[in-house]
């Protein structure tokens, strides 16, 4: 069988630099898990390099026309080739123990991708991998940046993120219109936040979802119970915010 062919519709930009696919199949800490997940393999620029490893390899992908040519160039994939959506996939399932996220992510879906491994941190301590640049920097983003906002306070929580290099348009097939960036995320050791984690997650999206405005403004419609907690932040906007003060506030609302 021949080259895949790239489909607009499924976001597909095919990798065709084997020295990006080697830097990022690099980025993961492979001796820390038995099990590694590729996200949307395509013709497997970077499934070859991941099969060097001494993790076992699992692929996701969605694209009928890739999981022929995989099964095809691929034998040492065997059995591990999973067709389907990796946002409709049981991964607890499927995966007992924990394994490694990677891939080059379709743009349209990769930060629900995130934030479904995010619901499965327990079993996802690494992950890494090459979004749309302007995505990358989000997530990697600090306190007072313009990039700053839901995602990176949400990931950030419970993984130590960093941004690892720039991707030119050029080395893909068809190129996109965007830079990419890859960033590595590494789970925090302590899992659980020292707050109610269902209130937390309501009060970071509230407050960024009316980041112009004071916090004191933004947050009207949850319940505050400790105002003298709450108030060193109540005249600051969202962005400036960190995690831990994220957490300091969440602390002071009904739970």
């Amino acid at each position: 069988m021949g080259k895949v062919r790239a489909k607009k519709h499924l976001g597909q930009h095919f990798l065709n630099d084997l020295n990006v696919a080697q830097k990022i199949a690099d980025s993961l800490h492979h001796q820390a898990y038995k099990q590694v997940l590729e996200i949307g393999p395509g013709m497997g620029v970077l499934t070859q390099f991941l099969l060097q490893k001494d993790s076992e390899v699992f692929v996701i992908e969605i694209d009928k026309e890739s999981v022929v040519y995989l099964k095809t160039h691929f034998p040492l994939l065997n059995n591990h080739i999973i067709e389907g959506d990796f946002l409709k996939l049981p991964l607890n399932e499927i995966f007992k123990e924990p394994f490694a996220l990677i891939g080059n992510f379709p743009y349209n879906i990769s930060s629900q991708i995130l934030f479904k491994a995010l619901e499965h941190k327990e079993i996802i301590p690494e992950i890494a991998g090459m979004f749309q640049k302007e995505v990358a920097e989000r997530i990697a983003s600090q306190p007072g940046n313009k990039n700053y906002g839901i995602i990176s306070v949400l990931l950030q929580a419970y993984y130590n993120i960093e941004y690892l290099f720039t991707v030119n348009e050029d080395v893909f097939i068809p190129p996109p219109k965007v830079k990419s960036g890859v960033i590595r995320l590494i789970r925090k050791e302590n899992q659980t936040l020292d707050c109610d984690e269902k209130l937390f997650k309501r009060v970071v999206k509230t407050a960024f979802n009316q980041r112009r405005k004071t916090l004191r403004n933004a947050l009207k419609s949850i319940t505050l119970v400790d105002e003298k907690k709450a108030e060193p932040y109540l005249s600051l906007r969202a962005e400036q915010l960190s995690v831990d003060d994220f957490i300091q506030l969440t602390q002071s609302f009904e739970v």
